[in-house]
């Protein structure tokens, strides 16, 4: 069964076409600058990625027959016709209270969407346009929408209510959300795997690490809680954004430097977290060279984060009563050696104790618990787009 996974910006498109089966990618790319110059990246695999630039992308229209083109090419294609695309899994950032697992997309559920638009204003109308196109592109191909929020819907009242006047939720549907759903929901399924033990039984606490970084609490399979809130600049310090401040830093510096609110909140989604202390960059890499040569904001900035994470590890923990394994992921859970080392150091008591040799490795499924470690350390490499793939298969075949 072949799955073509679309992930919609305002001006890019995310594709891969892959068999959630096999597990087998048989191609991925990307568009870019749609409307603007499109460039478009296209990679079957095991062959050399093909570029093109200045390709006519007016619209999401033109880009997913693009997509489409390329994967029917007679010279790099990787599928015979159309035909053998079997469903689409769309991407979509907010589903609100809405939606609580993925769905086949009807016209209803295009119109739920569309009314979650104003909790995501950035991310939602752009998941909805490339919706559109494929349906206009290919007619009588089952479409599924995968929701960023949808795994945090297990979220208890006591875990997502604001301390707000509750007309405020019942009205306006403020509350925590969350997002990264897709995957946490993903990295806690292969914890269960590599475990060996059936995921009810778990307490798993799961740390996507990156440029937006949140960790979540999974209690029995289910989020019971996670960092991440309303939008996604809650929580932790991340690439650029600042994560939880005290609210009335926002009068403050706004009436001291005379910025509205959409300056203010320009500063706070793109010019604080690791970047705003740091002064030097968003990207961990440069930060741990910078720190490495004596920048002290730099090597703060990592130490900010670092210490971040920590604090919800214990918090998750004793929310949930214990903990049997802690997960790292994404770019900076994968990759970075150093900021685990740093991070689940001091957690001994809680029986959580990593191996030196074991946590040099970058990019990799593996257990990098110490001997006699009672927690579990995990590294596993995110792959949202499986399980995009793996839930519109599930969902097509009914």
């Amino acid at each position: 069964m072949n799955i073509l996974v679309i992930n919609a910006g305002s001006s890019s498109l995310k594709y891969q076409l892959l068999n959630p089966e096999t597990q087998e990618v048989l191609a991925k790319g990307l568009c870019e600058r749609i409307g603007i110059d499109g460039k478009f990246t296209y990679k079957p695999a095991g062959k050399e990625a093909i570029k093109e630039a200045d390709v006519a992308m007016p619209t999401h229209s033109e880009a997913i027959q693009a997509v489409l083109n390329a994967l029917v090419d007679e010279k790099n294609g990787v599928i015979g016709s159309m035909k053998e695309i079997d469903a689409v899994g769309h991407r979509v950032v907010h589903g609100g209270e809405k939606f609580a697992k993925s769905v086949l997309i009807t016209d209803e559920v295009m119109a739920a969407i569309e009314e979650c638009n104003p909790l995501a204003p950035l991310h939602n109308p752009a998941n909805i346009i490339g919706i559109k196109a494929c349906q206009a592109l290919m007619p009588g191909t089952p479409m599924v929408a995968v929701f960023d929020t949808a795994f945090h819907q297990t979220m208890p009242p006591v875990a997502y209510t604001y301390a707000l006047p509750y007309s405020y939720y019942t009205q306006d549907k403020v509350r925590r959300y969350g997002f990264h759903g897709t995957s946490h929901k993903y990295v806690s399924q292969r914890a269960a795997a590599m475990l060996g033990k059936p995921m009810e039984q778990l307490k798993l606490i799961s740390c996507h690490l990156g440029n937006g970084s949140s960790v979540t609490a999974i209690d029995g399979g289910k989020s019971v809680d996670t960092s991440m809130g309303f939008t996604p600049l809650a929580g932790l310090p991340m690439g650029t954004r600042s994560g939880d401040i005290d609210a009335g830093i926002m009068e403050y510096l706004m009436k001291k430097y005379n910025m509205d609110i959409k300056e203010m909140l320009n500063v706070l989604n793109k010019k604080s977290g690791v970047l705003g202390i740091s002064g030097v960059s968003s990207d961990f890499r440069d930060l741990e060279a910078a720190g490495a040569q004596g920048n002290q904001q730099a090597a703060l900035a990592v130490e900010v984060f670092e210490y971040g994470v920590k604090k919800l590890i214990g918090s998750y923990a004793a929310a949930m009563g214990g903990v049997d394994a802690v997960i790292f992921t994404a770019g900076v859970g994968e990759n970075g050696g150093g900021n685990r080392a740093n991070i689940t150091a001091g957690l001994e008591f809680m029986g959580i104790k990593i191996d030196p040799e074991k946590n040099k490795i970058r990019g990799q499924e593996i257990d990098i618990s110490a001997e006699g470690a009672t927690v579990r350390t995990l590294v596993i490499p995110t792959n949202e787009e499986l399980m995009i793939a793996m839930d519109t298969a599930s969902i097509v075949k009914g």
